[in-house]
């Protein structure tokens, strides 16, 4: 158990009357019309927000966002432990509550960034599970064609791991978007950025193939004519649905790996540098917006470096 601290809510009284709600509510706002971020994107931030509330409300602290101090973050912290969240989890919440108070200071709600001195918990970079070119087939020969929901599966699959996709981005793939003669698809990412991926031949392939096949029988709703990948109902799949869909195929072939709609992307991503595709290409399709996020893979190219070597060099 630690001790709890005795806080007064000090402060500017100038600020005091600012409420929760009120905060959330324009944070969400800027969010939205400022950051121009997905609706999953301000989400999560409302979640961050949201457990640190949680926080000042167990601990029964009476003050206002604009109150909160350093103190009472280095609290939260502590808390957060306790009640078993991880490193990597805290560093995340942290990060959105820290967005939250830059907010607060741009808008002139609070004068100083309670946030600024910090220190978020120590985590070491985590490499993303992928998979092997061998159980990207295994799982994709596992796909019954016989069913319609089969030569769609197929498609999006190939499409996943074929163009680098995240899974929102394959949910909504528009019709009109895939740019056949090309080999492009036009992808809209994270804050409406546009960018050009491209198509491979085997992917295109499965996608006439269920363009051909499967949509026309489909009771088609207005909203969703444009939407590539349809449910049996004729509207947008779910992004649960896409998950459900991949660990019902890694279960089918008794692949032990906990896999993801992610998990394709990665391995686009790690195929891609092991085969010797330049950094910044590979940032430019995954539409990273830092090369540093890209780097990581690098990290998986070096190991799978450092294996190749070992195995096959004659000094080794």
């Amino acid at each position: 158990m630690h001790e709890q601290v005795d806080y007064d809510g000090g402060g500017n009284s100038k600020y005091q009357g600012m409420n929760w709600n009120s905060s959330v509510k324009g944070f969400k706002a800027f969010l939205q019309l400022e950051k121009s971020l997905s609706g999953n994107s301000i989400e999560a931030y409302m979640r961050d927000v949201a457990k640190l509330q949680q926080f000042i409300e167990h601990r029964k602290f009476k003050i206002s966002p604009a109150q909160i101090e350093l103190a009472h973050l280095q609290e939260f912290l502590v808390w957060a432990n306790d009640l078993g969240m991880n490193e990597r989890t805290q560093a995340r919440v942290l990060s959105g509550i820290k967005s939250f108070f830059k907010y607060m200071l741009l808008e002139d709600l609070i004068s100083d960034d309670p946030t600024e001195l910090v220190e978020g918990p120590k985590i070491g970079r985590k490499l993303p599970e992928t998979l092997s070119i061998e159980e990207i087939n295994q799982l994709l020969d596992a796909i019954d064609l016989s069913k319609p929901e089969g030569l769609r599966n197929r498609a999006m699959l190939e499409t996943l791991y074929g163009s680098g996709l995240r899974v929102t981005e394959l949910t909504t793939l528009k019709i009109s978007d895939i740019f056949e003669d090309d080999g492009f698809l036009k992808i809209v990412g994270k804050g409406d950025k546009e960018r050009l991926v491209p198509l491979g031949s085997v992917a295109l392939k499965h996608i006439t193939i269920y363009k051909e096949n499967v949509r026309p029988h489909l009771d088609i709703k207005d909203e969703y004519i444009d939407t590539l990948f349809l449910n049996k109902h004729g509207s947008g799949l779910s992004r649960v649905m896409v998950f459900k869909i991949i660990k019902a195929l890694a279960v089918a072939i008794g692949l032990k790996k906990n896999i993801s709609p992610h998990t394709f992307r990665h391995s686009f991503a790690t195929h891609l540098i092991e085969g010797g595709a330049d950094l910044r290409a590979v940032q430019e399709m995954l539409g990273h917006e830092s090369i540093t996020t890209t780097e990581i893979y690098t990290h998986l190219d070096r190991d799978y470096l450092r294996t190749e070597i070992i195995q096959f060099h004659p000094r080794s």
